[in-house]
């Protein structure tokens, strides 16, 4: 971080107000997945690589009487997906690797005056298990051709890794230097070409004890809903509009509380194209509804995916 005029901060307290509200913008979009058909069943032994890139702009909301004033973050991120399918006591599972890596840049206003920074490097790395509990069997390719699926209810973990980019001095890192933790149910119903899903989850972070200038920084749980109405255009395209809600997070540095309690919600739009063999791009867009604190912004993103496994067919749009 530096200033964009000459001269040292006047206190390590403004220096720490800056760096926490940073993070809290990083780690808030933990809570702030809009994820459809994230519980649809899939024939067991399959393989998607995922490549995505995404955008986002916006602002961080901060309490009145802070010292920090128009915290605007923009990031570019390119995201490298690995899923595969499998049957875990006879029901439809899958595991998920997901390894981000960030371009970010931000100014604020500290006491009136702007600083600005940049960052590169990997994020930190999500590793997601999902189980179909009720509904969704697991199911060979061959037996997957012939099932339609109905009501889905599942259940998953998703665990974030203390992989990214890290050093207890610098004030703005890409890693959080902890794990976090993500237990999540799910429930999915198919009503012709309509399918109404709906999850609830709970994010737990551990402590950092290497936050900047040897302090340690603690936030409470996040807990959060998402919902999503899609439909099915054809074969090959389905459209869905998304919507979340989530509340908790308040962070506290070294035993002192701060004002980052989040209550926020979120609407986006996904759109998927079935392409050649075994292919597909997904296009999302989302934007804030209402933010307390943290970030509040928009974000367009673009992800091919290409799968494989025996007896594959050509992508098209399925319950």
């Amino acid at each position: 971080m530096r200033r964009e005029c000459p001269g040292e901060l006047r206190s390590l307290g403004r220096f720490l107000a800056l760096v926490v509200l940073l993070v809290t913008a990083s780690l808030s979009a933990q809570a702030q997945e809009l994820e459809p058909r994230a519980y649809r069943t899939l024939p067991t032994g399959f393989n998607f690589l995922v490549l995505s890139y995404s955008y986002s702009t916006g602002n961080v909301v901060a309490d009145a009487t802070s010292s920090v004033q128009d915290l605007s973050l923009d990031a570019n991120i390119a995201g490298f997906g690995y899923l595969r399918s499998l049957g875990i006591f006879g029901r439809s599972a899958s595991v998920t690797l997901q390894v981000p890596y960030v371009f970010l840049s931000g100014t604020a206003l500290l006491d009136g005056e702007p600083v600005s920074g940049t960052r590169t490097g990997t994020a930190d790395a999500r590793l997601r298990l999902a189980v179909n509990l009720l509904g969704g069997p697991a199911l060979a390719p061959a037996e997957f051709a012939r099932y339609r699926q109905r009501r889905n209810l599942g259940v998953s973990l998703t665990v974030s890794a203390p992989s990214g980019e890290y050093e207890s001095f610098q004030r703005v890192n890409l890693g959080a230097n902890r794990w976090g933790l993500k237990p999540e149910v799910g429930y999915s119903s198919v009503r012709g070409r309509w399918i109404l899903e709906a999850a609830a989850g709970i994010w737990f972070f551990t402590t950092n004890d290497e936050f900047f200038g040897g302090t340690t920084l603690r936030q409470d749980p996040i807990a959060g809903l998402q919902a999503h109405v899609s439909y099915n255009v054809n074969r090959r395209v389905w459209l869905a509009v998304d919507g979340n809600w989530f509340a908790g997070g308040r962070t506290s540095v070294s035993g002192t509380e701060l004002s980052t309690w989040q209550r926020n919600s979120r609407f986006g739009l996904t759109l998927s194209v079935a392409l050649a063999r075994g292919q597909s791009l997904k296009l999302a867009a989302h934007s804030g509804v209402f933010t307390r604190a943290g970030a509040e912004f928009d974000l367009a993103s673009i992800a091919y995916q290409f799968g494989w496994g025996a007896g594959l067919r050509p992508a098209k749009t399925r319950p």
